[in-house]
């Protein structure tokens, strides 16, 4: 177990690093922390992320290799509306919608969509980030 805080974030693999953290400003209401060109720091209500352009290191973009290898999980008191506005500017959501899902501590509201860039999002409200003991 860990004695000090810890944080943890993620790096999405794009094509054109500027134009997608537009996106993810315009459309998520990310901030920019910081940018390198080809490597930027995104911050969304105090989460930071990263955003790295493909490299012929293994580290390809979705749309380079036809699919994406990770889900991003996003936890907030509104997913509906996060999921609305992201999809106003051009991201596909899922088949299913927002819908309310029955699990061992209740209710848990979540929808999600795809991102222009290949990214597969899942947003949902904060039940899951509680201890749930039976």
């Amino acid at each position: 177990m860990w004695c000090m805080p810890l944080s943890i974030s993620f790096m999405l693999a794009v094509e054109d690093a500027p134009v997608a953290a537009e996106w993810y400003i315009s459309a998520l209401g990310a901030s920019e922390l910081w940018s390198l060109g080809s490597v930027i720091g995104l911050d969304i209500g105090g989460a930071p992320f990263l955003l790295h352009e493909s490299n012929d290191k293994g580290f390809s973009s979705p749309a380079v290799i036809g699919h994406t290898t990770v889900r991003i999980e996003v936890f907030i008191d509104e997913p509906d509306s996060f999921i609305e506005k992201a999809v106003a500017a051009g991201a596909i959501v899922s088949t299913d919608g927002v819908q309310n899902h029955r699990v061992p501590w209740g209710v848990h509201r979540q929808g999600g969509f795809n991102d222009p860039f290949g990214h597969v999002w899942l947003v949902g409200d904060r039940s899951p980030l509680k201890r749930y003991s039976n």
